[in-house]
């Protein structure tokens, strides 16, 4: 315990908690300080204006990272026929439609993303309880209930990240690996808040993206300005 509280504490150090530092900056600072035993995933927070127990402020999307998440991503997709077939030529881990739905019935769920076909979606349907929580459900908002089933599974595989906002108004996701060239995790949060901006929903008042900080999975977080993250995304 001792260790741990020493290794934080040296963490830390050279980080001031109320400055904003520059996107460029806060990347560093956080690669720098990333010395666990395994490659850490960069991870993103964004404090949002928005009261999400109102339908008009939820926020919710996807983005296609531009440098891939650095993740390995097990993709399910639930079709019949020649869209079955689709999904498997395009690297789906899992495709079945019956059979799927009483694997995961069953308690078995050895997936991190799950796409459908609109047809499926009755099928599906019956699953909601189950995935729901998870935030596995297929949703068309973010590209999972589709036809395009070969360029859903590509997304997810490539390096897509989901995000929702949850209900203290705050946004977050993993966006790289700290091994990541410092230029790629830039690009991957610039993307990333750009997605976020976009999903500005219509009942958001005042100021949208409010507060930004990045960290490692075992890190400190630091605060970034946000004017150096939002270039063009507007908000």
């Amino acid at each position: 315990m001792a260790q741990t509280g020493k290794r934080i504490r040296a963490a830390r150090e050279g980080i001031a908690v109320t400055k904003l530092y520059p996107l460029d900056e806060a990347v560093k600072l956080i690669k720098e300080r990333a010395k666990a035993k395994f490659d850490e995933t960069f991870e993103v927070s964004m404090n949002l204006g928005v009261d999400p127990r109102h339908a008009d402020q939820m926020v919710r999307g996807v983005c296609n990272l531009p440098n891939g998440s650095g993740r390995t991503v097990r993709v399910a997709v639930f079709a019949r026929g020649p869209k079955a077939d689709e999904a498997r030529a395009a690297g789906a881990d899992i495709v079945g439609a019956e059979d799927l739905l009483e694997t995961i019935q069953g308690g078995t769920i050895d997936f991190d993303r799950c796409i459908a076909t609109p047809d499926m979606m009755p099928l599906v349907g019956r699953l909601g309880k189950v995935l729901g929580p998870r935030g596995l459900m297929p949703n068309p908002k973010v590209g999972t209930v589709t036809m395009d089933v070969k360029g859903a599974v590509a997304g997810a595989k490539g390096g897509s990240v989901e995000f929702r906002v949850e209900k203290a108004g705050i946004v977050h996701a993993g966006i790289g690996k700290v091994s990541f060239d410092e230029q790629k995790i830039v690009e991957n949060i610039r993307a990333f808040a750009d997605a976020v901006a976009k999903a500005k929903p219509a009942g958001a008042k005042g100021t949208y993206i409010q507060r930004i900080a990045v960290s490692s999975t075992m890190g400190p977080g630091v605060k970034v300005d946000p004017s150096s993250v939002l270039v063009s995304a507007g908000a």
